[in-house]
């Protein structure tokens, strides 16, 4: 046997039968390691390859797998990935001149290419050779092995990935071997996890064993970021892999892995998956093709599956693990949400591929929340007050709270209680919070699919709807120990700047029933007060919710004719009440508004106690509202004796620097449209002087919003030609008109039709129409001319950016909520339109 030159050796050992190799197999391997060549000159590949094809076929069956490792592997391995290298380096640096025109180089590339799955056919001989053994394979016996062939199979998918850049834009002239090589690849892959996947390990296993199995873990883990958007069967297969592996061995790698590296490659790959889904699913809706998309787009959603599957699996075995990847998790979900129908920045897909997505995908993923839910870590995220969320995330936070709502009720006591008593905040808190965001989405409005009790899909009901269907379920669940962070909730709610966001706590808490917290509000706040406006057209309209007899009952507990309860009288809608307890209490509420109206006007008529006066106007004005017919005429009578005698100290500048004084007017404008007719010329002119000199000093919205009020009502009223009335009426209503406000620009267009429909001063009408401009929008309106055509997609972006502007200014009255005149009266009109939703049937 030749001792010096490789190639004589190699070309001896060619002829050497089986039981020579298995006799000289000591004396030759060391000869063959050295034989192997260390740097790329000449035939540098062609040797490599003759080296290792002898080593696998001639030598590797006689040893045995007690010396496997030591013998061999750990010897010929390292060899083997030094001429891999070599080979990889080689190719990239002769790919960057790779042309057509270049017949020499071509042929070079395409040999290094055929030379290199000779390296992959001798290590998949390793693995199936060891495959082949009948006995039991301990990992220590192959330990190099799998790390060696993983580092073969990283490198050769990267090359294939990166193939376009590599080869210069030339990858048609190689491309029928990059085929073979990914081929070649993905066969000693599957290989070398089956193997794997045959190995045992017992809990006496060393540490070196535990090592060797976590780097094997985590090497097929970078596999994965590699082929992601290669092929998905062998992306799924990997996957699958790791997943089961981990499993396998739980006991001994669960305090060794990467559980956030792995979770990380989950969440990742199945958003990937998922936006793959979506693009497809947008491409079909948009050429209306479907073929070999619709073909794919299946194939993508079952691999979106398969990834939440995954998820649940692995985050049900080390959910322990997870405490500081409770964000992505939570992201994972916002994310989806953010892109799937009714997001308003999910892409347009038809409803069949919506539909399809969701039995497929949604539905598996919906048990990771499930497991989730007792995780306190994750609870914490999700609850957070400091999430900062983007805008296409508000309604995915939204959904995934209600998601949350309607599992809870289902779980064990210590899980609500962790929920409903969160840290920082409650569920019930985060869900209005939240839903205070939803601005654009309520603003569409957006509808949601509701599944009813047999199972099946009703017609979709608005996010309003949804939430509030949903909310009132879970507060149905809610244990009694948890009331006081619902109150709490509600009360938050009710009193905070979204008008939308009260409504919905209003909602519930009727659907709660539970009044005493509401009365003890009222009637410790200042009775102008935001907060109190809002808890009074609540509590109006929990009055229409009370059996008779329970408002037989409330009315003796706070008796009308005591100063101290008309705080919660002038928010009551009397039309809740039977006829004759209607009657009584509207006159006792006239009586002790008419002598708290009497002390006053008897006085000084100190501004600091019109707060007082207001509240007896205010329950004036709810006696007259749903029981004037009811009253004596004697008491009508003075009522407006009262009511005029306010108009003689009223004066306009005070009136426009007095917040008090202003609601104080608004009052009594809504009172005299219950006595117009009876008005007589003198008050008549007074009421419009003031409203005439007022407007020149640019009154607030809430005070123009009574006066277009008042002069709706004046179409029934003669009009003194001498006392300059009609010139004041007609431009306090041209003013009126043109109010760029879009609410009293409105109002005034249905308050002067109105007027012009019943007053029988025709001439008048003209002189309040003062403008082309004017006139064009009157006419509009009786025409009901439509404006432009807005279309879905213009709105929806307008909703978007609408959305931002909202959100900024929700966050700043949060923080700067004053109390004002002009956001009680909006509440007051909130509260009037609750009657007429209330009473509409009646």
């Amino acid at each position: 046997m030749s001792q010096a030159d490789p190639e004589l050796l190699l070309e001896e050992l060619g002829g050497w039968d089986w039981d020579l190799c298995r006799r000289e197999l000591p004396a030759v391997l060391p000869r063959l390691l050295i034989s192997f060549p260390g740097e790329r000159s000449g035939c540098w590949v062609v040797v490599g390859s003759r080296v290792l094809r002898i080593l696998t076929e001639m030598f590797l069956p006689h040893i045995s797998l007690a010396d496997l490792e030591q013998t061999f592997f750990s010897k010929v391995l390292p060899k083997t990935l030094q001429l891999f290298d070599n080979l990889m380096c080689e190719l990239s640096t002769e790919a960057k001149g790779l042309t057509s025109q270049n017949t020499e180089l071509r042929n070079t590339v395409r040999n290094l290419l055929q030379a290199s799955p000779m390296k992959y056919v001798t290590k998949g001989i390793c693995v199936r050779y060891v495959s082949t053994l009948q006995e039991c394979v301990p990992l220590e016996s192959i330990r190099t092995l799998p790390a060696s062939v993983f580092y073969v199979i990283k490198s050769t998918f990267t090359h294939c990935k990166d193939s376009e850049s590599v080869y210069c834009g030339q990858l048609h002239l190689i491309s029928d071997l990059l085929q073979a090589m990914f081929k070649e690849t993905y066969s000693l892959q599957k290989q070398l996890m089956e193997l794997l996947d045959t190995i045992s390990m017992g809990s006496a296993s060393t540490e070196d064993n535990i090592t060797d199995m976590v780097s094997v873990i985590h090497t097929v883990l970078e596999i994965c970021s590699v082929i992601s958007n290669m092929d998905h069967a062998l992306h799924a297969n990997t996957w699958k892999f790791i997943i089961k592996q981990s499993l396998k061995h739980h006991s001994l790698l669960q305090c060794h892995l990467k559980h956030s590296d792995i979770l990380s490659g989950l969440c990742n790959d199945t958003l990937f998956s998922f936006h793959s889904c979506l693009q497809l699913a947008e491409q079909m809706k948009m050429s209306e093709i479907q073929g070999t998309d619709l073909r794919l787009f299946q194939k993508t959603v079952k691999l979106c599956r398969f990834f939440a599957n995954s998820l649940v699996h692995y985050t049900k075995e080390f959910l322990s693990f997870f405490s500081d990847s409770c964000s992505q998790l939570h992201q994972l979900f916002l994310q989806i949400y953010s892109k799937f129908p009714p997001s308003l920045y999910a892409p347009e897909i038809s409803e069949v591929h919506r539909d399809e997505i969701s039995r497929v995908f949604l539905v598996a993923l919906d048990p990771l929340i499930n497991q989730l839910l007792p995780f306190s870590p994750f609870m914490e995220q999700v609850l957070s007050e400091k999430l900062g969320l983007p805008p296409e995330q508000q309604l995915p936070q939204c959904l995934i709270l209600i998601t949350i709502m309607d599992k809870l009720s289902s779980q064990p006591e210590e899980v609500q209680t962790l929920w409903n008593t969160g840290k920082s905040l409650s569920l019930f808190s985060a869900l209005f919070f939240s839903f205070q965001q939803c601005s654009g989405e309520l603003s569409l409005p957006v509808c949601l699919p509701e599944v009813i009790s047999t199972g099946q899909l009703t017609a979709p009901i608005t996010l309003y709807h949804y939430v509030c269907v949903h909310l009132c379920s879970f507060i149905a669940s809610t244990l009694p120990s948890h009331f006081p962070q619902l109150e709490y909730a509600l009360l938050d709610a009710v009193l905070g700047p979204s008008m939308i966001t009260s409504l919905l706590a209003m909602d519930s808490w009727c659907f709660l029933m539970h009044y005493p917290l509401i009365l003890i509000q009222i009637k410790s706040w200042p009775s102008d007060c935001y907060e109190v406006s809002a808890l009074g057209v609540l509590l109006r309209r929990m009055l229409f919710l009370m059996a008779p007899d329970h408002q037989v009952e409330f009315a003796h507990k706070f008796v009308p004719e005591e100063v101290e309860n008309l705080a919660v009288w002038q928010h009551i809608s009397l039309k809740a009440l039977n006829p004759d307890l209607r009657k009584q209490v509207a006159c006792q509420l006239c009586v002790a508004g008419l002598t708290q109206c009497k002390q006053w006007l008897n006085s000084r008529h100190a501004l600091g106690e019109l707060r007082c006066v207001n509240t007896a106007l205010s329950v004036l004005l709810a006696a007259c509202s749903f029981a004037y017919d009811a009253l004596e005429a004697e008491l009508q009578t003075s009522v407006l004796g009262v009511l005029g005698q306010f108009w003689t100290f009223l004066q306009a500048k005070q009136v426009s620097d007095e917040p008090y004084l202003q609601q104080t007017l608004c009052l009594l404008l809504h009172l005299l449209e219950f006595f117009i007719q009876a008005l007589d010329a003198q008050l008549i002119t007074q009421v419009f002087s003031l409203q005439s000199s007022l407007f020149q000093l640019d009154p607030p919205d809430h005070v123009r919003l009574a006066m277009v009020d008042f002069l709706s009502s004046m179409g029934k009223v003669f009009i003194p030609q001498e006392r300059q009335v009609v010139p004041q009426l007609s431009c306090v209503f041209a003013s009126l008109l043109a109010d760029q406000t879009w609410l009293i620009h409105q109002h005034a267009l249905e308050a002067f039709t109105h007027f012009a429909e019943e007053t029988s001063h025709e001439d008048v009408i003209p002189q309040c129409l003062n403008s082309e401009e004017t006139k064009n929008k009157v006419v509009s309106f009786l025409a009901k001319t439509r404006q432009v055509e807005e279309t879905t997609e213009a709105r929806t972006e307008r909703m978007k950016q609408e959305r931002i502007t909202c959100s900024a200014q929700l966050m700043k009255m949060g923080g700067e909520l004053e109390s004002t005149g002009e956001v009680c009266a909006l509440l007051n009109c909130l509260g009037s339109i609750v009657d007429v939703l209330v009473l509409g049937s009646t």
